[in-house]
C-alpha cells in the first residue's frame, strides 16, 4: 500500500462525506436565513423559533433523501470492502 492509494482513499472518503452532509446543511442554512429575516422583520427574538423549523426541515430532508444517502453510503462501503483483498497482498 503506497501513499497514492491512501490519499485516494482519503479523497473518496471526504467526497462521500461532503455528498452526505451538503444537502442537509444547505437546507438548514436556507431555513435559518428565512427565519432570521422573519425575526428581523418582526423583532421576535425567540431561540426556539429558529431551532424547531431547522429541525423539522432536516428531518423532512432525511425522509426525502434517505434512500439516496443510503445508496451513496452502501456503494462506498461496497467499494472499500472489495479493495480489502488487494490491500493484503
Amino acid at each position: 500500500m503506497n501513499s497514492e492509494f491512501v490519499m485516494s482513499m482519503v479523497y473518496q472518503a471526504m467526497k462521500v462525506t461532503l455528498a452526505l452532509a451538503a444537502p442537509l446543511l444547505l437546507v438548514t442554512l436556507v431555513v435559518g436565513l428565512v427565519i432570521s429575516i422573519f425575526q428581523a422583520a418582526t423583532q421576535i427574538n425567540e431561540m426556539t423559533l429558529s431551532f424547531i423549523p431547522k429541525l423539522l426541515a432536516m428531518c423532512a430532508m432525511l425522509v426525502l433523501l434517505g434512500p439516496w444517502l443510503i445508496g451513496i453510503m452502501t456503494d462506498y462501503i461496497h467499494q472499500l470492502l472489495t479493495q480489502i483483498p488487494s490491500l493484503v497482498s
